[in-house]
């Protein structure tokens, strides 16, 4: 394993509700993390084709120009928009994660798509749990989407938004030797970045949050209501607060907050494995015989069709 890795946290803008176009400029962005010595690149979560932002802002059921546009755009699982991420990921050689709202049959869901240096699409996060009005526009992921991920630089995974207020999801990452914590979000909460900082200090691991840099004027104007919702084109939507914070709760990069840029930040893992001495959360810390979690790891299909027996 490398002594060190370096981990870029993009905070940008997507190109509101065009996926190709927001697919290009990452893959420019992941491009330009790598050159400066980035192995690991993060994306915020649903940057392609972007955060559906107006759902706070419109009655349930009265956005469906919006929603429609939302879902011709959104990236399929196999698919021509996940070759182009990773084809991004292979000519930057880095590691990427990016957060996609993700089609699959008539239902969206908000997702992390990791792909690794050659391209080939590594795993697939679905969010576990929609916040509120987001359950208008996106279905529930399942446990098969609780996974870490090997890498020459160590245990690689992480959870979306407000999943990472979920403890028994976190303890379920935990569980399975995570190094690199992921939380990519459009919370811009003054309490996010405690909670990343918590979350660093209680699993004795490297977390890297990330979010959107958008303004109002980011929202094309053709969409039925987007002047009265977005009328000031200076207005934020998501200010931003991207963050990489060490084993023991310290910021090591940012947070970076009312601009687009890389935060960046050399990651030691060996360091923060040995830091477990002090606290471990699932080894000498734990309390199995009073406390104990089963996460089921199976994909939940709606529908299946057993094998019919031959004679």
């Amino acid at each position: 394993m490398p002594a060190t890795v370096r981990v870029a946290a993009v905070q940008a803008a997507p190109v509101f509700l065009d996926r190709d176009a927001t697919i290009e400029k990452a893959a420019a962005l992941t491009k330009e993390a790598a050159a400066e010595g980035a192995g690991l690149v993060v994306f915020p979560e649903a940057f392609v084709p972007t955060y559906p932002d107006w759902v706070w802002r419109t009655k349930p059921w009265a956005d469906s120009e919006w929603y429609g546009r939302l879902f011709d755009n959104s990236v399929e699982v196999p698919g021509p928009a996940a070759d182009a991420l990773g084809a991004g990921a292979r000519e930057a050689g880095a590691w990427l994660c990016v957060g996609v709202n993700e089609r699959d049959g008539g239902t969206l869901y908000n997702s992390l798509l990791y792909f690794s240096p050659d391209g080939s699409l590594a795993g697939r996060h679905r969010k576990l749990m929609p916040t509120g009005a987001e359950r208008l526009v996106w279905g529930y992921g399942d446990g098969s989407g609780l996974l870490v991920l090997d890498t020459p630089f160590g245990r690689v995974g992480g959870l979306t938004c407000w999943e990472n207020y979920m403890p028994l999801a976190r303890a379920a990452m935990y569980a399975q030797g995570v190094d690199i914590y992921l939380a990519p979000t459009w919370d811009n909460s003054d309490m996010w970045v405690p909670t990343l900082r918590h979350i660093a200090k209680e699993g004795r691991i490297h977390v890297v949050g990330v979010t959107f840099c958008l303004r109002g004027s980011d929202v094309p104007r053709d969409l039925p209501g987007a002047a009265e919702m977005y009328g000031g084109d200076d207005d934020w939507l998501a200010r931003g607060n991207s963050v990489i914070v060490g084993p023991d709760g310290d910021l090591l990069a940012g947070p970076l907050e009312e601009a687009e840029g890389i935060v960046m930040a050399e990651l030691d893992v060996e360091g923060a494995r040995r830091s477990k001495r002090y606290f471990d959360p699932v080894g000498h810390y734990a309390r199995p015989e009073v406390l104990r979690l089963v996460v089921d790891r199976e994909a939940k299909a709606p529908v299946t069709f057993p094998e019919e027996s031959v004679d």
